[in-house]
């Protein structure tokens, strides 16, 4: 059976969301489903997102290095050429059935056994880059890759193409006007308030969250002011120990708390500002459905890789950069700014709305089809 395409990689989901948005993008183009298939990790968190969709689906028993010292870390490292030669091996046996015309690495360690394996049986490969600075992954599976697509301009990967990020069709179809009330109804916020969403990541923001229970309660007379806030599943039961109770609005603010929230289309087209942070796929989608943003990026960021990114929308006046140092003392303050003025927020969005073009496109798309041998 020849198949079109192998997507691989994965373990968090910075890596499998935008696989699936690929998986979409190729289906969008008349690939059918069964054209595809993926290969990720038995511990990533695409043993859970992947089954549903219906892609063919292999998972290998990879693990990352570790850059700690620990002996727990060690011992792991250790066990990292055996399981990705396992993987590799593993991986040759499916595509050497499968004949693919191309493998797309979204990175992360679950992407190397494919791209070893598509080395070695001569297949292209498109590297995917989400972060403005590359991580580790990126560069060294780019040294193979007949393309990579980049989501940020002038990068120095090899072979490097700005198509924009790879983003969910529900995303990329989002329309804030048009989308408004029927997005508020789906979650159940009031349709007359101004609306701030709190997104911390898919792994949630003590720093966030701390911050949002101040501006929660310094506005809890407010009586047109909602927040929906997506704390981070491991967060829950602290954010409620540290007083985050949810408020029906009916004496004063609209309070809402979720550990996690997958209608993040409707996040969107509901919310009137939205706060997060300055990973890929936050910046991605502030730029693909233009949306005012402020962004904190976290310090402990891999080569503080999320300042460069979220610097990316800040230096052009796309979103407004917020330190973690500056979050619990100033959150509130610049809330209340956007909410006094319209013309901020419309120059936000239609700043970043420019910038997510080659998102909504599907550019890299394009790259693909174009590697695959299918596109001139």
């Amino acid at each position: 059976m020849t198949r079109f395409a192998v997507i691989a990689g994965g373990g968090t989901a910075g890596h499998v969301l935008p696989a699936l948005a690929i998986v979409e993008g190729l289906v969008d183009r008349g690939h059918s489903i069964g054209e595809i298939v993926y290969m990720g990790a038995e511990r990533g968190i695409e043993t859970r997102l992947v089954p549903p969709t219906g892609v063919e689906h292999h998972f290998f028993d990879v693990v990352g290095l570790q850059r700690d010292v620990s002996p727990r870390s060690i011992v792991r490292n250790l066990s990292f050429v055996p399981k990705l030669l396992r993987a590799r091996r593993s991986a040759l046996r499916v595509m050497r059935s499968d004949r693919p015309r191309v493998v797309v690495s979204v990175g992360g360690y679950a992407s190397l056994p494919a791209v070893l394996a598509a080395r070695k049986l001569r297949v292209p490969v498109v590297v995917v880059s989400y972060d403005r600075t590359p991580g580790r992954s990126s560069r060294l599976t780019s040294r193979f890759a007949a393309a990579t697509a980049t989501a940020f301009p002038g990068s120095d990967l090899a072979r490097a193409r700005w198509t924009g990020a790879p983003v969910r069709r529900a995303i990329r179809v989002v329309d804030r006007e048009r989308d408004r009330r029927e997005s508020r109804e789906r979650l159940g916020v009031p349709a007359d308030r101004f609306l701030v969403a709190v997104i911390g990541g898919s792994l949630g923001s003590r720093v966030l969250n701390r911050s949002v229970l101040s501006l929660v309660g310094e506005s809890s007379d407010d009586r047109s002011l909602a927040v929906f806030h997506v704390v981070g599943e491991r967060f829950v039961d602290e954010h409620r120990r540290d007083g985050g109770i949810e408020r029906d609005g009916s004496d004063g603010i609209w309070y809402r708390v979720v550990g996690y929230e997958e209608r993040m289309s409707d996040v969107y087209g509901a919310c009137d500002v939205l706060i997060g942070r300055g990973g890929a796929g936050t910046v991605a989608d502030v730029a693909t459905v233009g949306l005012p943003a402020v962004l904190v990026p976290w310090s402990g960021a891999a080569e503080d890789h999320q300042r460069t990114n979220v610097a990316w929308l800040s230096d052009v006046d796309a979103a407004i950069m917020l330190e973690e140092d500056d979050v619990s003392s100033r959150l509130t303050t610049i809330v209340g700014e956007l909410r006094g003025d319209a013309d901020a927020r419309r120059r936000l969005e239609a700043n970043a709305r420019a910038l997510g073009e080659p998102n909504r496109r599907g550019a890299i798309t394009d790259l693909i089809e174009e590697v695959a041998g299918v596109r001139s």
